[in-house]
């Protein structure tokens, strides 16, 4: 049966399948998706999956195949810069919530979350929040710069 993985716990996964079931499910063996990727999990949120129910366990099953990616998002992993780590795959959009002040969403992140996004071909939007705590003089010197 094909599914839709909705969240990565681990070695656990939920996973909801297109009748609409929602499973707890895990790999069987060893996947190699990517040659270029050395990943520290090969499976990611939005991962298209083919499951197999486990006998004996209701709601569980075990991911036997996984579908080619249309796209993918991968940061350097924790276990070695040398390895990466798939954050999310299959993304229609890429949405940041940055806020303007309290704390301040820096520059730097901004830019590199929108280079990523543009590297794997994923449309991206930012979204600006906590406008409402600057202050009268504040806004006018932001209007000024052509900013918030």
């Amino acid at each position: 049966m094909q599914a839709l993985i909705y969240k990565s716990t681990g070695s656990w996964y939920v996973a909801k399948t297109t009748e609409g079931e929602t499973l707890q499910a895990r790999m069987k063996g060893v996947f190699k998706i990517d040659e270029d990727i050395t990943s520290t999990n090969p499976i990611a949120v939005g991962d298209e999956v083919t499951l197999v129910r486990e006998e004996g366990e209701a709601g569980n099953a075990i991911i036997t195949a996984i579908s080619d990616r249309r796209n993918y998002i991968v940061r350097s992993s924790p276990h070695g810069k040398h390895k990466k780590h798939i954050i999310s795959a299959n993304l229609d959009q890429a949405a940041l919530v940055c806020t303007v002040k309290e704390p301040r969403t820096s520059q730097g992140f901004i830019d590199r979350f929108l280079v990523t996004a543009a590297a794997y071909h994923i449309p991206a939007i930012l979204v600006f929040n906590k406008k409402d705590l600057y202050k009268a003089k504040e806004r006018e010197v932001r209007a000024l710069e052509g900013g918030v």
